[in-house]
């Protein structure tokens, strides 16, 4: 099956009232096991590849988003392949040609005005280059290992009014929303203000994004969706099964030194745990089996 973008992916479960799940990735292993899962449920995912993976890889984006892109085009399944949280303007710029359909440009973290402005710029070099456009506007917060924002303090969610008119001005395909959730949570803790999420989705017309999705428990990923989001990040809960797993091995194996061994392991509770998250948004419900 050939690549598809995620502004198709997330247009299609916006129209069915549903959610594309979006999984960041790190290492092969990551794409092999979301893909995977994915087919185990028969539905669409998207693989998400951040800048700070990109860190991680040397700062060479070019290895990991190709092998993504093998994977997608050998999947049974759509699969579209975002680039995540994107502050330099120089990664920005290789997106088109390492063969993301979609960037999210993260400005969050500076003043409105400033945010807009340069979100505004960087829709429209996307748009002129054929990409579809996120960005955010509120504070996730739990990035880099920073703290997450008190739910009441200033800039923590996101205000209906204001989005609406940053979604206007900056001219952005979708909006991630400040609504409850932080980034790297290790426990399934957090609750969705569905309040505010309901003026969201009434004062918005395109696709709402969750970020930091991997603290909902499953009843909270359920309301998220039925509530307007459209798309669904999911990052940490893919890291904790592959090192829980590896680690569960190589503490049962302490003398082995195949990393194939260990790494399966990882794989194969990477595939469980995504298709458990696609199923938890009620998109689909789970084949009988789950290949690893």
């Amino acid at each position: 099956m050939t690549l598809v973008g995620t502004g198709e992916l997330v247009a299609r479960a916006a129209a069915a009232g549903g959610a594309v799940a979006a999984f960041n990735i790190i290492t092969l292993e990551h794409a092999e096991a979301v893909i995977t899962g994915a087919e185990a449920v028969a539905a669409p995912v998207v693989l998400q590849i951040s800048e700070n993976a990109v860190k991680y890889r040397h700062g060479r984006v070019l290895p990991l988003a190709r092998a993504a892109v093998a994977a997608a085009e050998a999947a049974a399944v759509p699969v579209a392949l975002h680039l995540d949280h994107v502050k330099s303007q120089e990664l920005l710029r290789q997106a088109a040609d390492a063969g993301f359909g979609s960037v999210m440009y993260d400005a969050s973290h500076l003043p409105y005005a400033d945010n807009l402005a340069a979100t505004r710029a960087a829709a429209d070099w996307a748009h002129a280059s054929g990409l579809w456009i996120e960005a955010e506007l509120g504070e996730v917060g739990g990035k880099n290992g920073a703290a997450a924002l008190d739910a009441h303090a200033p800039g923590a969610r996101t205000d209906p009014e204001e989005a609406a008119r940053f979604v206007a001005e900056s001219g952005v395909d979708a909006l991630a929303v400040a609504v409850g959730t932080s980034h790297a949570m290790t426990t399934r803790t957090a609750a969705v203000d569905r309040e505010l999420l309901a003026r969201l989705s009434g004062a918005l017309e395109v696709p709402l994004v969750l970020h930091g999705s991997s603290g909902l428990p499953d009843v909270e990923l359920a309301a998220a969706v039925a509530g307007g989001i459209s798309k669904v990040n999911i990052g940490t809960a893919l890291n904790l099964a592959m090192t829980d797993a590896i680690r569960a091995y190589l503490t049962a194996h302490p003398s082995a030194v195949d990393s194939r061994k260990y790494l399966s392991e990882g794989r194969a509770a990477m595939v469980r745990t995504a298709a458990d998250l696609i199923t938890a948004l009620g998109v689909n419900s789970p084949a009988a089996g789950v290949r690893v």
